[in-house]
C-alpha cells in the first residue's frame, strides 16, 4: 500500500501520468504499486477528473498483443479476491468512481480481467486503503497541509516505497525524509536501479536487495579484537 503524495504545485499532467503508472503497472500486482493516491485538496477534483479520463482510454487485452496496456490478473481466485474488496469499499462508505468489476467484453470473458478502478471518498481507516489488494485499484485521499500529507502517507503497517510530486525541491526532500519507506521517488514512480538498495520499513521486510547493501546479505561478519597493550585485569582471586 504505497502512497503517492501529490502537491498542488506538482506538474499536473506528469502527476496524473505517473499515478497511472504507479497504480496500474502489471495490473497492480507488484509490491511497489502506488495504490494510495494522496492529493492536495486544491487540485483533487481536477485530478480525479483527469485520472478518470485517462483510464477510460486504457486498452485491456491479451498480454501478447502489442496494443494491450492492461492485462489480466494472475488467477480466477485472485480476481475474486480483488472483486470482493469492491463490496468492502462500498460498505465502508467509499465510492467506486470507475471500474470495480469484470469487463463486459466477449473477447475477455475467458481471462482473469478486472477493470482499472479508482475509489474516491476514502480515509485511512478503511480496509480498501490499508490492506493489500494487488489489483488495478487505486484509492484517493485529500489533504490540506504538508504535515497532514506526511501523516496520511505514514499511516500504514507497510513501508516499502512512496512517491512525492512537487516542483519545490526543498519541500520534496523535506517530505521524502519524513516518509517511513525504504524508497521514495520524487516526481517519478517505479524506476529501479541495480545500484540502489531495495527493501522496506515496518512490515515491508528486513534487509536490502541490490546495491552495496544488497551484497552485504551474502557476506559473513567477523569481529577480531587484538589488545596491543595487555595488562592483567585482576578482577578475580587476587592475591
Amino acid at each position: 500500500k504505497n502512497p503517492n503524495v501529490i502537491f498542488d504545485d506538482a506538474d499536473f499532467d506528469l502527476a496524473v501520468d505517473q499515478a497511472l503508472n504507479g497504480g496500474l503497472f502489471h495490473a497492480g500486482q507488484v509490491c511497489s504499486a502506488g495504490s494510495r493516491i494522496i492529493v492536495h485538496n486544491a487540485i483533487k477534483s481536477d485530478f480525479e477528473k483527469a485520472l478518470l479520463a485517462r483510464i477510460k482510454n486504457i486498452k485491456m487485452g491479451n498480454g501478447f498483443d502489442d496494443n494491450t496496456e492492461l492485462g489480466p490478473l494472475i488467477s480466477a481466485e485472485h480476481r475474486d479476491k480483488v472483486e470482493s474488496y469492491m463490496d468492502i469499499a462500498k460498505e465502508e462508505g467509499a465510492t467506486i468512481a470507475i471500474g470495480g468489476k469484470r469487463p463486459d467484453r466477449e473477447d475477455l470473458k475467458d481471462g482473469f480481467f478486472f477493470e482499472p478502478t479508482v475509489i474516491t471518498n476514502c480515509d485511512t481507516s478503511m480496509r480498501i486503503v490499508q490492506e493489500e489488494v494487488f489489483g488495478p485499484v487505486v484509492t484517493i485521499e485529500g489533504f490540506d497541509t504538508e504535515e497532514e500529507a506526511i501523516r496520511l502517507a505514514n499511516d500504514s503497517i507497510y513501508g516499502l516505497a512512496g512517491g512525492v510530486f512537487t516542483q519545490d525541491i526543498g519541500k520534496a526532500n523535506r517530505v521524502a525524509n519524513q516518509l517511513r519507506m525504504g524508497t521514495v521517488w520524487i516526481n517519478d514512480f517505479h524506476p529501479y536501479f541495480a545500484q540502489a538498495p531495495w527493501g522496506g520499513y515496518k512490515q515491508s521486510g528486513i534487509g536490502r536487495e541490490l546495491g552495496h547493501h544488497g551484497l552485504e546479505e551474502y557476506l559473513e561478519t567477523k569481529h577480531i579484537l587484538m589488545n596491543t597493550n595487555p595488562e592483567p585485569v585482576n578482577w578475580f582471586g587476587k592475591q
